[in-house]
């Protein structure tokens, strides 16, 4: 992705600096099912005892500091170009975009949806309209998820926006309504039909992003189908569990988020990304 040089967005708070864990895991993210899945199907007991753990501050050399200066420079530059794809894009609909803000934390952060480790991955909060990123997370998805490339880590950027366009197109307030009346695999995929909106979305900020300011490099959009299926739902029970149980999926298939990542690139069209096919 092209994007020395560019804008970063000023709506982010580097809490970097600061520790303390966290015992609960918010929402609303790409990272939550990875540390579901991972904890309760391969090494069993209760995800949150992972979150209760008081490690020891890990100290930086100043080349991984360095890196990680750099990863959070790109994660601002993503955030500044949703901000404007976002902006056009509500102004054609006759809205004002709000814009979210973004928390760079390490280890372990307080949000309004509760207290977050790293362990739960990227997540939106809604309660204060905030993302909430683990730069570490960026690492995991090339060494543990085979997702490797910067633009992978863009999608998961503009993933999480997407939640914050479900927020103000109050999509989210819908669901969670609708979820509190439900159980089991009917909840879980309204969870999985407002995931893959947030995939679309994604979609929609690379046709766009690419139409404004060409920041499209050679295998960029491979590298994002990539990152979308790295965390299907299929994929991550496959590899911790042995095999697959659709009704408990919550973030959608590989396939499905390829899909709906792709659509959303592929038309650049907001009004196509109704997921839940009128039913809500």
């Amino acid at each position: 992705m092209l994007w020395r040089g560019q804008r970063e967005s000023s709506n982010v708070e580097d809490r970097r600096s600061f520790g303390g864990m966290g015992t609960k895991i918010a929402g609303g993210g790409i990272g939550s099912i990875i540390l579901y899945v991972v904890i309760t199907f391969l090494g069993g007991g209760n995800p949150l005892d992972i979150l209760k753990q008081n490690p020891e501050p890990t100290i930086q050399t100043p080349a991984a500091a360095q890196h990680d200066d750099e990863a959070a420079s790109f994660v601002k530059v993503v955030l500044a170009d949703c901000e404007d794809i976002w902006h056009a894009q509500f102004t054609k609909m006759g809205k004002e975009l709000r814009e979210p803000h973004l928390v760079l934390f390490r280890r372990a952060t307080q949000s309004a949806c509760g207290n977050a480790s790293s362990s739960s991955g990227p997540f939106y909060c809604s309660e204060d309209e905030r993302i909430y990123i683990d730069l570490s997370f960026y690492d995991e998805l090339h060494t543990k998820l085979g997702a490797p490339g910067d633009f992978a880590m863009a999608y998961v950027v503009a993933h999480e926006f997407g939640h914050h366009i479900q927020k103000l197109m109050g999509v989210l307030a819908q669901v969670h309504n609708k979820e509190s009346q439900l159980r089991g695999s009917q909840g879980n995929k309204l969870s999985v039909r407002l995931e893959l909106q947030a995939d679309f979305y994604a979609g929609v900020w690379a046709n766009h992003a690419q139409e404004m300011k060409k920041i499209l490099e050679p295998g960029d959009i491979e590298e994002a189908l990539n990152a979308a299926s790295a965390v299907g739902d299929d994929r991550l029970q496959k590899q911790s569990q042995g095999y697959v149980v659709p009704d408990a999926f919550t973030h959608g298939s590989s396939a499905q988020r390829m899909y709906w990542f792709k659509k959303g690139y592929e038309t650049g069209d907001v009004q196509q990304g109704d997921t839940f096919n009128g039913n809500l």
